[in-house]
């Protein structure tokens, strides 16, 4: 198995966790955290696909989906380009309020569709290419595809135990 192939397979597999993260939650259960200072499944799920969205367009140097699509509206918020959820507080987690799963849903396979396009045009020196100077040692095409994989399966599995917990309470 090449790069792509095994980069490909893995980003591949997202969609599904963030279904079955969302699928059949009402908007109330995607909005509610299960404690005091934690993260609801809306907000998780939106954190994770802006991280890849806003990641993958910046190797691209393309637009983020989230700014050229209507995402945004459907999910409450603005289509702000910087706006992926790091640092957020309370009332910025309250204010991500989908009316059902299927925007999160829908946002992720558009961002998910994109990378996967862009993996399979790679060669496998392309990973090599410094794409960010400020971090040492600077942080290549490999490391940041990774890192941004890294990201999205913990929040996918975050998502997917915090469902559980408001199922069960």
């Amino acid at each position: 198995m090449d790069v792509n192939d095994l980069l490909t397979e893995a980003y591949s597999r997202l969609p599904d966790l963030v279904e079955s993260a969302v699928g059949g939650m009402s908007a109330e259960q995607l909005r509610r955290a299960p404690a005091a200072g934690a993260n609801p499944v809306g907000w998780l799920v939106w954190h994770l696909t802006r991280i890849q969205d806003h990641g993958v367009s910046d190797v691209l140097g393309e637009q983020q989906l989230w700014v050229t699509g209507d995402w945004a509206g459907r999910i409450g918020l603005t289509a702000d380009p910087d706006d992926t959820g790091f640092g957020h507080g309370p009332e910025q987690i309250a204010a991500v309020r989908p009316a059902d799963g299927r925007p999160l849903v829908d946002y992720h396979r558009a961002v998910v569709d994109r990378t996967l396009a862009y993996l399979r045009g790679l060669r496998p020196t392309d990973l090599d290419r410094v794409v960010d100077e400020n971090w040492d040692p600077p942080v290549t095409l490999g490391v940041r595809l990774l890192s941004l994989l890294e990201d999205d399966l913990q929040h996918a599995g975050q998502a997917t135990y915090v469902r559980g917990l408001i199922q069960r309470g």
